[in-house]
């Protein structure tokens, strides 16, 4: 009979553009101990620096976000969910997000976004260049930053004398000790406040007030990154003046921050996981430093709590909110 049995060759062209196409959609986890209503603003982020290297979806790959909305029991459990769902490779969010990735699989690679330990002594790297196991990403090198937050608050306020500095310990000591020994160095008494998850975010910014310190620092956590409003409207209802490293904070209505946008840096760790997802190995993929930090000052805020900034600093600034 006509047609039956006929095999249709394929042209050329229509080979090649086969050869080009993915076998499946890559995907690609993302682990984040903060809150969920942050994380599609650095979603998007990653999504666009992604279409960039040539991953778009729905078309070759799928992002799938998990947020722990600020319970540290929550981490491991959606770590394992992850694992579970055969994601190509885990984009994990500060050291609770990095380990609980590594504990939910010892096969899947992970590209860690991490402000907040040290990950050669963390052992999760050998060294930048060649982090030599399951681990790369983008890392900070934080000690510095403890004495630039307190040089800039001692700057704009002389008499500085006592600190409050909120800590959560889910994020390591690496820079709690930073900031201790800064805190030594130019004489500013520290009162540490741990912060354990989001339920007690409210209460230890509280505390501070209570204890009568000069001002606030928050070291960096997922938990104080992705609540810039609720903080800062707390710090500003009892006067009390607050740095942070997240720039989101000072725009919100804190006082300052120094540090770099969290967006920008889900684009920059989208990079690292392009590289993987074709194909190279996290033991071979440098691991990166941040590339861009910003100064912003709120002057509104400033006036408010009757704090003159002196013009060095905002010469220095990136952006003041007037």
């Amino acid at each position: 009979m006509p047609g039956y049995g006929r095999v249709r060759r394929a042209l050329p062209t229509e080979l090649a553009a086969r050869a080009q196409q993915p076998s499946k959609s890559a995907k690609v986890g993302i682990l984040y101990p903060g809150m969920a209503a942050a994380l599609p603003s650095r979603v998007a982020g990653l999504r666009e620096a992604l279409q960039a290297a040539g991953y778009r979806e729905p078309d070759n790959i799928e992002l799938i976000g998990r947020a722990a909305e600020g319970d540290p029991n929550r981490t491991a459990p959606l770590a394992t969910e992850l694992a579970e769902r055969k994601v190509d490779v885990v984009l994990a969010v500060s050291p609770a997000g990095v380990h609980a990735a590594l504990a939910a699989s010892a096969a899947i690679p992970i590209v860690a976004l991490d402000l907040e330990s040290d990950p050669i002594a963390n052992g999760w790297i050998k060294s930048l260049s060649r982090p030599g196991g399951q681990v790369t990403g983008v890392f900070f090198d934080f000690p510095e930053f403890g004495k630039k937050w307190l040089e800039l608050l001692k700057e704009a306020m002389p008499r500085l004398a006592r600190v409050a500095v909120l800590w959560d310990p889910a994020t390591g000591t690496v820079q709690m000790k930073a900031v201790e020994s800064a805190g030594n160095l130019l004489n500013v008494k520290l009162e540490i406040l741990e912060v354990r998850g989001i339920a007690n975010l409210d209460d230890s910014v509280l505390a501070a007030g209570r204890k009568g310190v000069d001002a606030m620092l928050m070291l960096s956590s997922p938990v104080f990154g992705t609540n810039p409003e609720r903080i800062a409207g707390l710090t500003l209802g009892l006067r009390l003046p607050a740095v942070s490293l997240f720039p989101e904070f000072a725009r919100a209505g804190g006082l300052m921050a120094y540090g770099f946008d969290p967006v920008n840096h889900f684009r920059q760790g989208a990079a690292l996981v392009a590289k993987v997802l074709r194909g190279a190995k996290p033991a071979e993929v440098p691991a990166e430093l941040p590339t861009k930090f910003e100064l912003v000052i709120n002057l509104k805020t400033a006036k408010g709590l009757g704090i003159t900034f002196p013009t060095a600093i905002l010469l220095r600034a990136d952006e003041v909110i007037e």
